[in-house]
């Protein structure tokens, strides 16, 4: 079996707000084409890991390694590199159309033609919105919008994909729905993907590893099998590590 290729890494990564440590020595990798979770109660850190990677929470000690080359984060080259990041908050352009907020992903390619071939092959993953794909983004429903978001991360074909927060205000039916379509692009297209996420019943059926976070401290680095039977889940959600 030949090992996966290291795509990314935070080595030892500490961040600062004010004089609060909201990362405190954080190392985590991701693998070629697995899904890895980052999880922990509110305030653990865990949003700021993908912000740290993509260069929109600097970093006071340590670093981000693409290849296991350091590099200085900053969103716009951590794009060019082959990193898309999908924040929470399904934010779309509401006034656009669909396909218009599509194609604003695609921003930085100089071919027109390949512009065009992304946009048919990211629509192909979800038909939903290639049915509204004239539609102003603004009056589709929740789900909708998130998988308009994930789209649109899409366009610059990643090699990694981080995800912060997609089943956040969303019906348990159409988490399930997110959650299969993330899996569909893990498969289908081998994109790495790094996903913040609460909703931990939909999440462990998707992932293949998973980081968990307290007060800005890794307390736990594994599978999921390993963690559940551990009490580590109930100690940092209720507050007793």
């Amino acid at each position: 079996m030949v090992d996966k290729e290291i795509l990314l890494q935070l080595k030892n990564a500490s961040v600062q707000y004010g004089g609060v440590h909201a990362l405190d020595d954080v190392s985590l990798s991701l693998d070629e084409s697995e899904v890895v979770a980052v999880m922990g109660p509110n305030g653990a850190g865990k949003s700021t890991v993908l912000k740290a990677i993509f260069g929109m929470a600097p970093l006071t000690a340590g670093g981000v390694y693409w290849h296991e080359k350091k590099i200085n984060p900053v969103p716009h080259e951590v794009v060019g590199l082959g990193i898309s990041f999908v924040p929470q908050g399904r934010r779309v352009f509401s006034s656009l159309t669909v396909e218009e907020n599509i194609e604003i992903g695609a921003y930085g390619l100089s071919s027109l033609a390949e512009m065009r071939r992304r946009r048919d092959e990211v629509m192909e993953l979800f038909p939903a919105l290639k049915s509204k794909k004239n539609v102003p983004a603004g009056v589709l429903s929740g789900g909708q919008q998130q998988m308009l978001a994930i789209a649109r991360g899409l366009m610059r074909d990643p090699k990694v994909l981080l995800l912060d927060e997609p089943s956040l205000g969303l019906a348990p039916k159409v988490v399930k729905e997110v959650f299969r379509t993330i899996k569909e692009i893990n498969l289908r297209h081998k994109t790495a993907i790094c996903i913040v996420e609460h909703n931990l019943k939909s999440l462990f059926e998707i992932v293949d590893r998973a980081y968990l976070l307290d007060k800005g401290k890794v307390v736990y680095d594994g599978d999921i099998p390993t963690l559940q039977k551990t009490d580590l889940l109930e100690k940092v959600f209720l507050g007793t590590v």
